[in-house]
This record gives C-alpha cells, sequence and structure tokens, in this order.
C-alpha cells in the first residue's frame, strides 16, 4: 500500500506559501492524481495549507475534483480538447488558451450558458511544448479583447529547467515572458493572475514570483534538484509498503529471478514481496536497488518481476512471512528515499511517485 501523510502535504504547501509571501498566490499542482498521492486527498490537504487555487492537467482531472466536492478554483493547464468546452463551463473551470478557435469555443460554451469563460493564456516562452509564440501574442490579445463571454484570468509560460533556475536560458524565457505580458497589455488585455514558478522557481527565483506559482513537486517533498533542498523543510508524503509473502533458504550457486541474473553466492535467505513493475516499482530496480525490512537495508535480489520483488535478507536476523518491508520511505529513522529509488532506476522522483499503480491501494494518516 501506498501511506499517504495528509500532514505533510498541508506542511509542505505552507512552506511554499512562506516562501512567496502573502501577497502571492499558491496554485497547487495536482495533476496525475496528485503525484500519484491520490488528487482529491491532496487537493483539500493543500487548501488546508493555504493553496489559493489548483492547477491540473487535463479536463477529466479537473471534473475529478469537483464531482469529489472540491470548490477551490481550478485552472486547466493542458488546456481543453475541441468539445470539452462545455463541460469546463458546467463545472466552473478555467482553462489555457492559446488559439483563436480554442477561445472562442471556450466564450460561446460560457455565452450559451449564460456565464463568463475563465481564460488563462498560454505563452511559449522556449519549452517547446504547448502555448502561443511570442510573436503572435499582440495580434492574439486583440482577438480577446473584442470577444464576448471570455475574461482573461492569468497569463502564464512553463520553464523548460525544471531545477536549475540560474541558467541563462531560464532568464531569456523571463524577458520573452515579460515581454509577451507587456504586449498583453497594450492590446488592452489584463489578465487577472500572472504566473511562471515552479517548485525551482519557488524555492530560488523570488523575481519569478509574480502574481502566483504554480508549485509541484515540493508540494509532495521532494526538492525539484539535490541543490535546492536546503531551501525549505519539505517532508516527503508517501511511504510505499508492503509485506512479505515468502522467506525461503537457498543454497550457494542458486540463481533467482528471470534469466538468473542474480545468483546467491553463499548460503542465502530471500524474501518475496507482492509488489512489482505493474504497481510502479521499475524493473530498472532490478538488482539495484535497497528495500528496508526489519530497519535494515537489503539488496533486491534478481529481476523485478510484473508482480513480485525478491530480496536478499541474509543478514536480517529471523525475517519471516508478513514482515513489513519498505520500498521507499522512512521507518523508525532508517529511509530509502524516492531520490535513492530514482537514481537506481535512471529516472527522477517525480516518475517514481506518479508510478505507483493504480492497484496499489491509498492510506490517509495524519502524521
Amino acid at each position: 500500500m501506498a501511506e499517504v501523510s495528509l500532514a505533510a502535504l498541508a506542511h509542505n504547501c505552507r512552506q511554499a506559501c512562506a516562501l512567496v509571501g502573502s501577497r502571492v498566490r499558491v496554485i497547487a499542482v495536482v495533476k496525475a492524481d496528485g503525484y500519484g498521492h491520490g488528487a482529491v486527498a491532496a487537493a483539500r490537504a493543500f487548501v488546508r495549507g493555504g493553496a489559493a487555487m489548483l492547477g491540473v492537467s487535463s479536463l477529466a482531472e479537473g471534473v475529478e475534483l469537483r464531482r469529489a466536492g472540491v470548490d477551490t478554483a481550478i485552472v486547466v493547464l493542458g488546456g481543453l480538447f475541441a468539445g470539452e468546452a462545455e463541460d469546463a463551463i458546467a463545472h466552473d473551470l478555467a482553462a489555457a488558451v492559446w488559439t483563436r478557435d480554442g477561445a472562442e469555443a471556450f466564450a460561446a460554451a460560457a455565452r450559451a450558458a449564460g456565464r463568463r469563460a475563465q481564460a488563462h493564456v498560454k505563452i511559449d516562452t522556449g519549452m517547446t511544448r504547448l502555448g502561443l509564440d511570442a510573436g503572435d501574442v499582440a495580434g492574439f490579445g486583440r482577438a480577446l479583447a473584442r470577444l464576448d463571454g471570455l475574461a482573461v484570468a492569468g497569463v502564464f509560460s512553463h520553464l523548460a529547467s525544471a531545477d536549475d533556475v540560474t541558467q541563462a536560458a531560464v532568464a531569456r524565457q523571463i524577458e520573452r515572458f515579460d515581454a509577451a505580458v507587456r504586449a498583453l497589455h497594450e492590446a488592452g488585455v489584463r489578465p487577472g493572475l500572472v504566473h511562471l514558478a515552479n517548485s525551482a522557481a519557488v524555492l530560488a527565483a523570488p523575481h519569478a514570483h509574480y502574481d502566483a506559482v504554480r508549485p509541484g513537486i515540493m508540494l509532495y517533498g521532494y526538492a525539484p534538484a539535490p541543490h535546492l533542498a536546503a531551501r525549505a523543510d519539505l517532508r516527503p508524503a508517501m511511504r510505499l509498503v508492503t509485506r512479505i509473502v515468502q522467506v525461503r533458504r537457498v543454497p550457494a550457486g542458486r540463481a533467482v529471478g528471470y534469466g538468473g541474473t542474480w545468483v546467491a553466492a553463499r548460503p542465502s535467505v530471500i524474501a518475496a514481496l507482492p509488489v512489482g513493475y505493474a504497481d510502479g516499482y521499475h524493473r530498472l530496480a532490478s538488482n539495484r536497488a535497497e528495500v528496508l525490512v526489519r530497519g535494515r537495508r537489503v539488496p533486491v535480489a534478481g529481476r523485478v518481476c510484473m508482480d513480485h520483488v525478491m530480496l536478499d535478507v541474509t543478514d536480517v536476523p529471523d525475517v519471516q512471512a508478513n514482515d513489513r518491508a519498505i520500498l521507499f520511505g522512512a521507518e523508525a529513522g532508517v529511509a530509502v528515499t524516492g531520490d535513492e529509488l530514482a537514481a537506481w532506476c535512471e529516472t527522477i522522483p517525480y516518475e517514481v511517485l506518479t508510478a505507483v499503480g493504480k492497484r496499489v491501494p491509498r492510506v490517509y494518516v495524519e502524521e
């Protein structure tokens, strides 16, 4: 199971709020099912921690929150597909726009409902992913100023560096963003909120905080890079816990797992866990990662299977079936961190967290 600390989530959000000050709104990003923690529970914890708004990637993610009774302002950062504008209006969701067709469809749906669409203009300043080209901002702004039924609730962009905001490329993005905001103003559009900062910029670039910030990974307890870890007291909110299903003794020379990639160099004790890559425990953890058993770190033995992981617990006394195992997280002052697991799997903690599969139950605690 994935144990999620609601208190840690709220604490991390309070850290973000403290860093940016009371004049800057925190848009807590709860996309990808709250980075694997559960979007509804995470959203409620972040609102409790001071978040003024919530950010999701898709219409479906926003609708999920509304249906769960979350009434905080929500912005769909990934924009809307054709045909989704009506549902966005019906569920009181703001959304990113960057094309005239998209803006007009959003406005038309709002007019039909007797409401005003809340749009956040997305500018591409260097990520080259989504958004309006910088050269098109002035013309787009003039079109928005004439569009009935649509309010420009915000303007935003996304930093291409998620970990190091000191790079020259980040400075260039900020310059382009400032120019785009000025172009909107000159076109007669004054967005309600100007927002750019990701977790790294929240932690290390106060000049990029503007009216609002969009922290993601830091809210779940991880700094976007090791050199930023000391900037805030972040508490990992999730630990992945399971129980040993079988313990067996094997002689020296016995191969373990698919392909026999781990061979016992001595008489050994092997413990099997009911977790595998189908649950988000990456196959690259094979023969690399460590897991906590009885407060001690033990190595993964052999390849991670779809449904199981084997451990070499030879050096841990009296290991038995049903003993707890911590795949990442802390227990009794000892930890295997998500950062460590990410390094073993040649990835980033974002993927470690969001990969935890749907068949892993989430259990929410207040600790």
